[in-house]
């Protein structure tokens, strides 16, 4: 989470920093301000992508526990998948 407030900050410092740039004509700013929203905005698409890889992974480990735990009669693992599962469900919707 605290990424993604450090990109929205350092997004919105590039936007003031481009919208002065250009009330002043200077274009080395406006770039510049251009180029730290650009950054923010892939750290940010990265971070997602990231979130989403991981909420897979659990979705994965947690089907994978409940079928091994379900065909052993192991209680104990099937919940464990459950549990996976619903961490997996909650990592993939987060945004």
């Amino acid at each position: 989470m605290s990424s993604r407030i450090t990109n929205t900050v350092k997004s919105a410092l590039g936007g003031a920093k481009k919208t002065v740039g250009s009330v002043l004509g200077n274009e080395s700013m406006q770039a510049s301000g251009k180029i730290q929203q650009a950054e923010a905005h892939a750290s940010n698409v990265a971070a997602r992508a990231e979130q989403q890889a991981k909420g897979v992974a659990h979705n994965v480990k947690g089907a994978t526990q409940k079928t091994v735990g379900a065909a052993t009669g192991n209680k104990s693992m099937e919940a464990e998948g459950h549990v996976n599962s619903a961490r997996g469900d909650a990592e993939r919707k987060e945004d």
